[in-house]
């Protein structure tokens, strides 16, 4: 491939109107030799960006163009508002290579390309691991942060177990809702399908919900935003279904399961059917909540075996 490909490429596609690009800069001879020092990786290199990088270096013993010239993409990239996010071409594919030195080398650079791109007036952000353990998402965060001086986190997912295929939408929504409820500013979706082959319109379709979901719930501990699952709390007491469906966030699907298992009273549902707890209490603490959900002794000693006859 020659060098100006690259380039002509670039500016072809930001002429088209992307709104950003993942562009591996951060890859370059020093984080080939910490790959090599290190002996390689257990699920070796994942980006197709990162690898194709990888091997037009070794094989023209030459330094990455977009790290070498970094000055000129952030100038194409600037020209057309087009946000440039700092590709994490040697992110971990593997659990067990997760955090190593090669990705927190790459991290470092992507860290320090991300302030003089900023600098130079140009949209910047910096993309994290794909494969990572629970426990070592904050890490990452508070690194990433701490040296980018505060530029906005990609996440990948990230997945956060390998043994899982078919369900990696699930291992990556539990990495998601992490990343995002410690500072995670942007996450990427994954589909059942991957590790597996090309998603369908369904995989996909699932995948952006899950991520969604993950997203919102990573915000509800970042923003302190539970306002939402307050009102669903009330809707779900009161037995207002309508409400229950107006605030979810997957009414699509709630709909279609509550009309496929129809109860016989309309107002409970075939979970519980006559013994929901909901139906049983309905009305008996009205006044309670009526004075603000304080609870009132004197109230619930007043009340008369009778009045529970319902039961």
């Amino acid at each position: 491939m020659p060098e100006e490909l690259l380039w002509d490429i670039l500016e072809k596609q930001c002429e088209e109107g992307v709104a950003f690009m993942a562009i591996h800069c951060g890859i370059n001879l020093m984080t080939i030799h910490r790959l090599n020092k290190q002996g390689y990786r257990y699920g070796g290199l994942v980006s197709k960006g990162g690898s194709y990088l990888t091997a037009w270096m070794l094989h023209n013993n030459r330094e990455n163009p977009l790290y070498e010239k970094f000055d000129r993409v952030v100038e194409i990239l600037k020209k057309h508002d087009v946000v440039l996010s700092l590709g994490n071409g040697f992110r971990a594919g593997a659990i067990h290579d997760s955090s190593d030195r090669v990705q927190i080398q790459e991290l470092i650079i992507n860290c320090e390309l991300a302030e003089v791109g900023r600098n130079m007036g140009c949209q910047t952000m910096v993309e994290g691991p794909g494969h990572i353990p629970i426990d070592e998402i904050e890490a990452n965060v508070i690194l990433e942060k701490r040296m980018s001086g505060e530029s906005p986190f990609y996440m990948l997912g990230p997945i956060t177990t390998d043994v899982a295929p078919g369900y990696d939408h699930i291992t990556s929504a539990i990495g998601a809702a992490l990343s995002s409820a410690y500072g995670a500013d942007f996450i990427c979706y994954v589909t059942p399908a991957e590790h597996l082959g090309l998603p369908y319109p369904e995989d996909v379709k699932q995948g952006v919900i899950t991520a969604r979901i993950a997203a919102y719930i990573g915000d509800m501990t970042k923003l302190k935003k539970r306002g939402r699952d307050r009102e669903m709390s009330i809707a779900r007491r009161d037995l207002d279904w309508k409400k229950q469906f107006d605030i979810a966030l997957t009414k699509d699907e709630a709909l279609r399961i509550r009309n496929e298992r129809q109860p016989k009273n309309e107002d409970s549902c075939t979970m519980c059917g006559d013994f929901c707890a909901s139906r049983i209490l309905k009305g008996v603490f009205d006044d309670a909540i009526k004075q603000g959900g304080k609870f009132q002794a004197a109230l619930f000693m007043s009340l008369s075996i009778s009045e529970f006859d319902f039961i």
